[in-house]
């Protein structure tokens, strides 16, 4: 007989306790617990060796040099923005987890996925929150045409599992894998160890038999993942869906990808037809710049192997409060912080008393040092009410001292930036050795300190 065991689980991070506590040891998270109860069963296959012995299969070690790769080619999805954050397209036998907040756009990008694999592959899409007939609505809207698309309302994973093995599709897709349950475990669909439980099944399945899963899942108001953090482990790519919905673009960004590039992005667009491509999100992101105002400056990141070509915007404001605010948007606000004190220690710069507000323009969040030089004359540049070189573009990391420090693949940046019809490029120094020779009619300045940058844009 089987025997029934109560614990009490964590819904942030998945620790568990033997009695309900306050406070979590382990994420320190208040009121997380969560009682549930499972089944301790004899008949729990969950890891891939205990199945391969029930099929009679031997278990032994290999040799690196026998496993054959075969050179399995990724499917593509038609969507190149989408098959650039993958790493090339689908891998077979992997799972990807795709997050959002809702109404971001996660379901209707599965759906266009659908739309641009080949017609000869079939896909199974798995619906634990849409009827048929909602699900038939969306295709209908977005032009989808494809007889070799099933829909399943299903929850019950087990039965999903089963369905895969009878049709063998080419991809599934699961939408979403908070609403899967299993019924060995007595907890709710969304716990902690149904979505555990349940993301393993399917990472066991796309391993066995080769077909590539994607698994939609839910964010919680802090922006994470819903479920525990073993969930992102478990999954071989894991890709962000960002951006507001008051605003049309969106963002596709790979944070985990262990067959592709991390930290790659798609941009998208919304529209009444569902999401469109951004093939130059640059030409986008400047688009409504305005030339002849005073803090604004254009630099060039790196988005995973892509350059963007980006607008940093600086408000100085006398404060009314003791305590000046610093208002980042789109950047890390203790970088900013340091930029800032920066500013104060080598140039002069009397901003003590001032109000500063920081934003990166088009809803795109950067984390790399070589946008320091654009948001430190940003911040100059409305201070003294001077506009920069409109054809200028700042590329470069700022230093304690002021001095301006060597970033990484310049000459993709400035590429970039050259292609855009920037004809001053400021850069530093360090990255002149590397720099290829480039057009006449443009211009490289190298820049040791911040000093100099002040007297050649403003």
């Amino acid at each position: 007989m089987s025997k029934i065991k109560t614990q009490f689980v964590c819904q942030s991070c998945g620790y568990t306790s033997p009695r309900w506590i306050g406070k979590c040891p382990e994420c320190n998270s208040w009121n997380s617990f969560v009682e549930e109860t499972s089944t301790a069963s004899a008949e729990h296959p969950r890891a891939l060796g205990a199945r391969a012995a029930r099929n009679g299969e031997a278990i032994h070690p290999i040799r690196l040099s026998e496993i054959g790769t075969n050179d399995e080619a990724r499917i593509t999805t038609g969507i190149v923005e989408f098959d650039r954050t993958l790493g090339g397209g689908i891998m077979p036998g992997s799972i990807v987890l795709v997050g959002g907040d809702p109404g971001i756009g996660k379901s209707t990008l599965m759906m266009q996925m659908v739309r641009g694999i080949s017609l000869g592959s079939k896909t199974l899409y798995v619906s634990g929150e849409e009827s048929p007939r909602q699900l038939k609505s969306r295709a209908s809207r977005l032009g989808i045409e494809n007889d070799n698309l099933y829909i399943l309302a299903e929850t019950n994973i087990e039965s999903v599992l089963d369905a895969m093995k009878q049709m063998t599709p080419d991809v599934v897709i699961v939408d979403s894998i908070q609403t899967m349950y299993r019924p060995m475990i007595e907890s709710a669909p969304g716990s902690v160890s149904q979505v555990r439980e349940c993301t393993a099944l399917l990472m066991q399945m796309a391993k066995m038999s080769g077909i590539p899963i994607f698994v939609i899942g839910h964010v919680t108001k802090e922006g994470m993942i819903a479920g525990p953090k073993v969930l992102e482990h478990i999954v071989d790519t894991v890709l962000q869906f960002e951006g507001e919905r008051t605003h049309a673009y969106r963002i596709l960004r790979a944070v985990k990808n262990r067959y592709g590039s991390t930290n790659e992005i798609g941009v998208f667009s919304m529209t009444s037809q569902g999401l469109e491509e951004v093939a130059n999100p640059s030409e986008v992101f400047l688009s409504e710049r305005r030339t002849n105002s005073s803090g604004s400056a254009v630099t060039a990141v790196l988005e995973g192997t892509r350059p963007v070509l980006i607008e940093v915007q600086a408000l100085v404001t006398h404060s009314s409060y003791s305590s000046p605010q610093r208002t980042v948007t789109g950047y890390d606000s203790r970088r900013t912080a340091m930029l800032v004190a920066v500013l104060q220690k080598r140039l002069g710069a009397k901003l003590a008393q001032s109000d500063i507000f920081i934003n990166i323009a088009g809803g795109l969040f950067i984390d790399e040092p070589a946008a320091d030089l654009a948001i430190a004359m940003a911040i100059l540049s409305n201070q003294l009410e001077l506009a920069i070189d409109p054809t200028a573009c700042l590329i470069g990391e700022i230093g304690l001292g002021g001095e301006v420090r060597a970033v990484p693949q310049a000459e993709v940046r400035v590429a970039e930036a050259i292609k855009l019809g920037f004809q001053h490029i400021v850069l530093p120094r360090a990255n002149m050795k590397s720099m290829p020779k480039v057009a006449e009619r443009i211009t490289l300045r190298p820049v040791a300190h911040i000093d100099e940058v002040r007297a050649t844009v403003l």
